[in-house]
């Protein structure tokens, strides 16, 4: 049920969903119509905050560049791939196939064929209450892998995690079992600050890896020293910014329960 409510309830915390229950108590309260006013004003700030790009690149480079990728290639026993890149082959897809974070797959394919570590660990199983996949992460991974030339006997599974910090565990067990405490951990930049220490956590020594990254260089410096035309186009909110501020939050607040839990 943790799983459960850990997804459930930052729903109504998030920009969309806070600004939705206010929207619900300015129509169920229509004789305050102060309160009403004030819920509403409240509401369009949220939406409007939440989905600028300022805001939200400005959230998202507080994680992003807490680790930023090896410069030459790392060497490790173990390079870990975290799940959540892949869709699984359910019908009408005609395979397993990447998502937005997809890159985290292809970077570990990279390293491997650069000669990072000698076996590729695939983490992450189905969330036990949805059943809109016919296959687990670690599972689709491992196709993907094959696929980019890794060898089968390179790579581990683990299908059994729910959650990041499960990923850490059981991950964590299974290198004990191969008396392994060093690994170079893929997986999306935005999650990496999180994963990092979960990893850390269980008394491995981690050399971050991070990919997928929302804010480069490039699009830093367009969006901080924008033209007039950006900047007349900055001012008005968007989804894909709102969706950015929403996956920052994401991570913030998992990183708050994660600690009240002690698993950080």
């Amino acid at each position: 049920m943790f799983v459960f409510f850990s997804k459930l309830l930052p729903l109504f915390v998030y920009p969309l969903g806070l600004a939705c229950i206010l929207l619900l108590l300015v129509l169920i309260l229509e004789k305050h119509k102060a309160w009403r006013r004030g819920f509403l004003i409240l509401a369009l700030i949220l939406l409007w905050v939440g989905g600028n790009r300022w805001v939200s690149f400005a959230l998202a480079h507080s994680l992003e560049w807490q680790s930023l990728p090896p410069e030459t290639t790392p060497q490790a026993e173990v390079i870990v791939l975290l799940g959540g890149g892949t869709e699984s082959a359910d019908a009408p897809r005609p395979m397993t196939e990447i998502n937005s974070a997809g890159d985290r797959v292809l970077y570990a394919a990279n390293l491997y064929a650069e000669g990072a570590a000698p076996i590729i660990l695939v983490s992450g199983g189905n969330v036990e209450f949805t059943t809109d996949r016919g296959s687990t992460p670690a599972e689709e991974m491992t196709e993907l892998l094959m696929l980019l030339n890794v060898p089968e006997e390179a790579i581990w599974e683990q299908p059994d995690s729910e959650n990041t910090y499960e990923d850490a565990l059981l991950s964590a067990e299974l290198l004990a079992e191969n008396d392994i405490s060093e690994v170079i951990l893929v997986t999306s930049a935005l999650h990496m600050p999180r994963a990092k220490a979960l990893f850390e956590k269980q008394g491995l020594t981690v050399i971050p890896a991070p990919v997928d990254f929302t804010i480069t260089e490039q699009n830093w410096q367009t969006t901080f020293k924008p033209g007039w035309e950006e900047f007349l186009i900055y001012l008005m909110p968007n989804a894909s910014s709102l969706g950015l501020t929403t996956s920052v939050l994401k991570e913030y607040i998992g990183m708050m329960v994660y600690s009240l839990r002690g698993w950080l």
